[in-house]
């Protein structure tokens, strides 16, 4: 199966790198992907919006033979929701890592800008929940290799038109929460809630992590991968 791997704002293909070796040597061609205007000033970047990453998701999505599989982590997830409406009949599963499927016409979230781009706003900006499983040298690595992201894409609308993506299956994998406690927290969010209940087939499985598995816990995450490309 061929893996599209679709990293969240600020990181590049090479996040996946951890990953990647447990999904070949468990048979799949794996795509992790750089996603446009990464790292590249404003005048550069301004014009790069959600539509684009979504883009060059569906650009690789057509490059290989047959069906797909979409892995999205964090922000990320709203960029292979938007792949899968933009190609249902080629995707043969979407799976969220530590995010859920977005409404129509709702952004990632908002962030500052600097200079017009949106730089990472450090590890302290996050939660403990969320970081607490990072260690001292990965979170001094990767916040060195982090990489701005053009303005618009964190508050960019989704645009979703084709409701044959709520047939394609979904599974999420949950750093913190159970299905229960997924579903419970969900239906507090109004439309989010509406998006992942018409979802025909979707599941949750807790990874127990905080929201980068790809750095504290690569080898599970890329098993749950596996498990999840293999249903």
């Amino acid at each position: 199966m061929d893996i599209i791997l679709v990293p969240g704002l600020w990181l590049d293909a090479s996040s996946w790198d951890a990953v990647t070796p447990a999904l070949e040597a468990a048979g799949h061609a794996v795509h992790p992907l750089t996603l446009p205007g990464l790292g590249v000033p404003a005048p550069a970047s301004e014009s790069i919006g959600m539509a684009d990453w979504v883009d060059a998701v569906v650009a690789e999505i057509d490059a290989v033979d047959g069906p797909a599989v979409l892995v999205g982590h964090s922000g990320g997830g709203n960029v292979v929701w938007g792949a899968a409406d933009a190609r249902p009949d080629r995707v043969a599963r979407v799976v969220f890592v530590d995010t859920v499927p977005p409404p129509a016409g709702q952004g990632i979230s908002e962030f500052e800008l600097v200079d017009g781009v949106v730089p990472f706003p450090g590890w302290d900006f996050f939660d403990d929940r969320e970081v607490y499983d990072l260690d001292a040298p990965t979170r001094e690595e990767w916040a060195s290799r982090a990489r701005s992201v053009p303005g618009r894409v964190p508050t960019d609308p989704i645009s979703l038109t084709d409701e044959r993506r709520r047939s394609v299956p979904v599974t999420l994998l949950s750093g913190g929460m159970t299905e229960d406690e997924l579903r419970a927290e969900l239906a507090k969010w109004g439309p989010w809630a509406e998006e992942f209940e018409a979802i025909d087939d979707a599941e949750v499985v807790k990874l127990g992590t905080g929201h980068w598995p790809q750095f504290s816990q690569p080898d599970e995450l890329a098993q749950a991968i596996v498990a999840a490309v293999d249903r």
